[in-house]
């Protein structure tokens, strides 16, 4: 993804010129949309602009600061950090204070629909080059892929959305009403079905693109969502992500946890779907982050914008130093900085032992998506983010299999997990209740930052007890469990 990603601009610059004039005379020295798409080269421009969008990633800021102010302030794991206090439509958002005019939900809406209006061109207008037939198709699948992701990430922050399934060539086709929460899983599913079609590996010069797993991987999900909203074909739907799962194959469990947050183990073998970033500078590029600033403490360097919340610290030390190395569960070390011996000593913090940074406030912070650099002020940040990891298929495998009552399946997976990743015991328990408990604090153990957890929530409907047990009793399921269509759509569209 990292190379096709340089031919976006020249895309986009298709794309902004395509509406009509006032004037019906056309110039002869401009691209439109029609005359654009010539060639395999196009094609790969076109899908570019369509991964471009992927995760607010575009914006070398708006990664950090639209993408983790909406999908993570509303956890129990998470506190908003000291800085962020300056920001008013973020700490409505930890407050669940906000509105439909909030600035972080109407860009984060506005990226993702742009995402959509290039997957739509790319389906659209690919059919037509005359090129490889299989590469075509190929290109064609992966946007539609991205299509159902993107109507996916939408769907699941927003209760209705509106469906965009076409490619936009008349002002007519503009005003679309919300669609039903059902009818929007069905688009999505179809979307990733098909993508089922793409090929298992990308070559090495595609690296970072979707994959037939990945797009297995993320109907399983979908599957498993939906079993929960719709009771009725509850356990249709959990077969049905059972069978996504199982078709997510050629994936292991990484020994390296920590490298997978790093940048020094980027797409392992546990990477299912990863988001491409580098400090390649080369003809203008620009896709590096300033994530590590955005996340670090103020301590180390950092801008203190985001925290764990005690709660995230009990749970991570919970079963206490009863590793098999006589630690605590080693992905506590990967995720946090605290006051612990294995940050005294050879374990250091861009150079510094746990002491050498807080002398006084002893607090925990997070250690998870900072670089392995030995200076924090190395300004921008080039590490791949992980967007699907296989320990994710194979928890919410477990999960399927527990409510559909195999529970002795699940906890082979759980314990895997556990071992690999933690280098912990087995679990206690095998019943239906004990294997759930344990799901819970394997996701909550793996995943922080990584934007699952209110998802996880609000699936169990347990959303408003889990915050209310972390001190966040402003959370109301009827008003938060999603977000209120941005005044921006709602000023716009006239169908709404």
């Amino acid at each position: 993804m990292k190379k096709i990603i340089s031919l976006f601009l020249l895309f986009a610059s298709a794309v902004f010129v395509s509406c009509d004039d006032f004037l019906t005379v056309e110039s002869p020295d401009k691209i439109t949309s029609d005359s654009f798409w010539r060639n395999a080269t196009d094609a790969e421009a076109g899908l570019a602009a369509a991964y471009s969008q992927l995760e607010c990633s575009i914006d070398t800021w708006a990664f950090a600061e639209v993408k983790w102010p909406v999908e993570a302030y509303r956890e129990d794991m998470i506190l908003i950090g000291r800085d962020a206090s300056n920001y008013e439509d973020w700490v409505k958002l930890f407050d669940f204070t906000y509105n439909d005019s909030n600035t972080q939900l109407s860009e984060y809406w506005r990226i993702h629909y742009t995402g959509l209006n290039y997957c739509n061109q790319v389906i659209a207008m690919v059919s037509k080059i005359d090129m490889d037939p299989a590469y075509r198709d190929q290109i064609i699948n992966e946007a539609t892929f991205l299509r159902g992701y993107y109507h996916m990430k939408l769907l699941l922050n927003w209760e209705k959305i509106i469906l965009r399934e076409e490619y936009i060539n008349s002002p007519d086709q503009l005003d679309v009403p919300l669609s039903e929460r059902s009818v929007c899983w069905e688009s999505i599913i179809r979307d990733l079905k098909q993508a089922t079609k793409l090929p298992v590996k990308q070559t090495s010069a595609h690296t970072g693109r979707a994959t037939s797993g990945a797009a297995w991987a993320y109907l399983g999900w979908a599957y498993l969502t939906r079993a929960y909203e719709q009771p009725a074909t509850k356990d249709a739907d959990l077969k049905a992500a059972l069978e996504a799962f199982d078709n997510v194959k050629g994936y292991s469990l990484e020994n390296n946890f920590l490298g997978m947050f790093n940048g020094t183990n980027e797409n392992s073998k546990e990477s299912v779907f990863e988001l491409q970033f580098t400090l390649d500078r080369s003809n203008g590029a620009r896709y590096y982050t300033e994530l590590h600033y955005w996340i670090a403490s103020e301590e180390i360097g950092g801008w203190d914008e985001i925290s764990p919340s005690d709660k995230l610290v009990t749970e991570l030390k919970k079963e206490g130093k009863t590793s098999l190395s006589d630690t605590y569960d080693m992905r506590c070390y990967a995720t946090l900085i605290f006051d612990d011996e294995y940050f005294m000593s050879g374990n250091k913090i861009f150079g510094q032992n746990y002491d050498d940074y807080f002398t006084t406030n002893r607090r925990a912070v997070f250690r998870k998506f900072l670089p392995d650099y030995s200076d924090i002020d190395q300004e921008e940040s080039g590490f791949n983010i992980p967007l699907m990891r296989y320990s994710n298929v194979l928890l919410m495998k477990a999960e399927a299999l527990n409510e559909l009552k195999r529970s002795s399946e699940a906890v082979t997976l759980i314990n895997d997990i556990r071992l690999v990743h933690g280098n912990m015991p087995a679990m206690t328990g095998s019943s239906y209740d004990a294997v759930k408990a344990q799901i819970e604090h394997e996701r909550i153990v793996e995943f922080p930052l990584e934007n699952f957890r209110f998802y996880d929530l609000r699936r169990w409907g347990t959303a408003k007890s889990a915050l209310e047990s972390a001190g966040r009793t402003n959370f109301d399921a009827s008003k938060h469990n999603f977000y209120p269509i941005p005044r921006t759509e709602l000023n716009s569209n006239n169908a709404l």
